[in-house]
């Protein structure tokens, strides 16, 4: 009897010793899966013929439909406002018409080679007969920038945009039709079309024309010049979009998760960090190819969580998937998202955003967690973390702030809890290097056990969030190099004159001035402030104690205050 007994326990404990190494063997398998579908996400992304995944673009298309393949393939809903896809429009400023022309004496003049009108011009066209020392009324007068350039070739704070305008304004007052600028100084003026520019329009056209072309018509200042001139300059305009999937449980929360999946094509938008000046493919495999991969991988790890028959948590939430575009122009996708959302936002319990999670250190293996102080549950969860040895391999650096450089600031902005997953700057950013082969693909598959950890312990909680307010952080890497900074976030989808101040940071010169979220800086002492290149351009004027006069809107009514950097 003792001898069946003993028998019988040691089968039980050979079938539990095999039932265990067959579930070890099915994790195992499991994993590996994740991994190669890490390494086959970023590959397809990372891929030349992607050409950067550039908003916009054929390369970004081709992306938004490798994503929508595989939100379908984990079963995720559309979600978006043409199946998965939610298309928004991005203003990139001005641009001259192909019809626009300028012929002197009969000689058709290339535009950008031989002139170009400046940004502000109005639209018009006009024939006319004038000379250089006549200052007729009805006709176009012409301004050499040589008298200016010459008196202030070391003067820092000289706008010469500024006074061109301020000419403009004072020929018009005499009757000019328009305003010709050129310049036979040695002392280079840089002017070129910036379509960037987006000063109110002039109620004259003030045209750019090249040394030589200048040296060939306007040498004789009595002779009269046969002009035809039209002038249009039209919204400079491209169309992206986000990727939309969800997986609805009929819960009465929903939880956001994120990644961008733009990046910078050949680096026409001058975000790249590449200094040579080469036109090369930006591939972007840890920004954010990285993040769009582990977007993916959750979508089916979490819809697979959610048939778990024997623990239900997973059940206890909603779940909304979107790869964002744009957030390289300034989070354009996020944004008009937030304000046109294909949900209820009421409804969300929090946001989480994976950007640049491929590069874990396998020294220091540090996790950036930004938004820790969006909600107190935060830091009760990460409490509960530190003791677990299923996260013992991954050292967190918390960030407060609920604000940054990427897509969960818009949900902030809403009162949403955030998280924001990041694993570092390096010198590949931004730079044709950042490939696919420099993935820490083992670091990446950790991080994504990990917010899948995350996810199903709220869930086990099944507990609204509370909102709190964070200190504000600055919005960008390019802003962090300028000497001063007003402390604010700009607005990088403000298609107005200025720059919108989307968010203020406490304590910083804009704060202590009384600036506020919404106001649109027009001015820094003497500089117009017309897009956020001008903006950076004048902050880059000024150093620290340095004292000036702001110019902003506010609703209807411009006030100006004092501010010291």
């Amino acid at each position: 009897m003792y001898r069946l007994f003993l028998f019988v326990v040691l089968v039980c404990i050979s079938q539990l010793s095999f039932s265990q190494k067959k579930d070890k063997a099915k994790q195992k398998n499991a994993d590996q899966t994740v991994m190669t579908n890490l390494q086959a996400h970023i590959g397809y992304l990372a891929d030349d013929k992607l050409e950067g995944r550039r908003t916009g673009t054929n390369g970004e298309k081709l992306a938004m439909e490798y994503i929508s393949n595989q939100f379908q393939q984990a079963g995720l809903q559309p979600k978006g406002t043409n199946n998965y896809y939610q298309s928004f429009e991005v203003n990139e400023g001005r641009q001259v018409d192909p019809s626009s022309h300028l012929v002197i004496n009969n000689v058709d003049l290339k535009i950008n080679t031989d002139y170009f009108p400046f940004p502000y011009s109005p639209d018009i066209s006009m024939e006319a007969l004038p000379s250089i020392a006549l200052k007729e009324s009805d006709m176009p007068w012409f301004i050499d920038l040589k008298e200016a350039l010459e008196e202030n070739k070391n003067n820092p704070h000289f706008d010469l945009e500024g006074f061109i305008k301020t000419k403009a304004d004072e020929v018009k007052k005499k009757a000019a039709s328009a305003l010709f600028i050129y310049n036979t100084s040695s002392v280079d003026d840089k002017l070129t079309f910036n379509g960037k520019d987006r000063s109110q329009q002039l109620s004259i056209p003030v045209i750019y024309v090249t040394k030589n072309i200048a040296s060939k018509f306007f040498k004789d200042a009595d002779a009269p010049l046969d002009i035809h001139l039209k002038v249009k300059i039209i919204d400079k305009k491209r169309t992206g979009s986000n990727v939309i999937g969800y997986i609805n449980n009929n819960a009465s929360s929903t939880v956001i998760i994120g990644a961008h999946f733009d990046h910078l094509g050949f680096g026409e938008d001058g975000n790249s960090m590449l200094r040579t000046g080469e036109k090369m493919i930006h591939n972007g495999a840890d920004d954010n190819a990285s993040g769009t991969a582990a977007l993916i991988e959750l979508s089916k790890m979490i819809a697979a969580g959610c048939t778990d028959k024997k623990d239900k948590s997973m059940l206890n939430s909603n779940y909304l998937f979107i790869a964002f575009s744009g957030e390289e122009l300034g989070l354009y996708g996020s944004k008009y998202f937030i304000e046109n959302p294909t949900i209820d936002l009421k409804t969300t319990n929090y946001m989480i955003n994976m950007d640049m999670v491929g590069r874990l250190n396998d020294s220091t293996h540090a996790l950036t967690v930004g938004g820790y102080g969006t909600s107190p549950t935060w830091s009760l969860l990460y409490n509960s973390f530190s003791t677990s040895s299923k996260t013992n391999t991954i050292s967190f650096k918390f960030d407060s702030s609920g604000t940054g450089p990427s897509d969960h600031t818009s949900f902030y902005r809403k009162d949403i809890p955030v998280l924001f997953f990041f694993t570092g700057l390096h010198s590949d950013y931004h730079k044709p290097s950042d490939d696919a082969d420099r993935i820490n693909y083992e670091g990446e598959f950790k991080i994504i056990n990990h917010i899948y950890s995350l996810i199903y312990n709220l869930n086990k909680q099944n507990e609204k969030l509370v909102f709190t307010k964070t200190r504000e952080s600055q919005a960008t890497g390019s802003m962090r190099s300028m000497s001063v900074t007003m402390g604010i976030m700009p607005d990088y989808t403000f298609s107005g004159t200025g720059v919108r101040c989307d968010g203020v940071s406490e304590g910083r010169p804009a704060q202590k001035a009384g600036i506020s979220t919404g106001d649109i800086i027009l001015q820094i002492g003497d500089f117009s402030i017309t897009s956020m290149d001008s903006y950076m351009q004048t902050l880059g004027k000024f150093k620290k104690g340095d004292k000036t006069i702001v110019k902003y809107q506010r609703g209807n009514e411009t006030k100006q205050a004092e501010v010291q950097f």
